[in-house]
């Protein structure tokens, strides 16, 4: 790995994670593939802004509903 390392211009333990992840990509190695980290990533990134949308749409129509209380009945 050392010898390795410095013909390609990088540290020792940067070759070794580079090694690690490509073992666990091609299956020979326990751990989640890179791919499937990605999508995780990528839906809880969705998931905490679905959260977020409902939050503000939960707050405008609690706001819109209020405001219809407080309007004057009209016949």
């Amino acid at each position: 790995m050392v010898s390795i390392a410095e013909k390609i211009g990088c540290v020792p333990q940067t070759l070794h994670e580079w090694v690690k992840k490509a073992e666990v990509n091609s299956g020979k190695r326990a751990g989640v593939p890179t791919e499937v980290a990605d999508k995780m990533k990528a839906l809880e990134r969705e998931v905490r802004e679905l959260r977020q949308a409902n939050e503000i749409l939960r707050k405008a129509s609690a706001y819109f509903a209020q405001a219809e209380l407080d309007r004057p009945f009209r016949r």
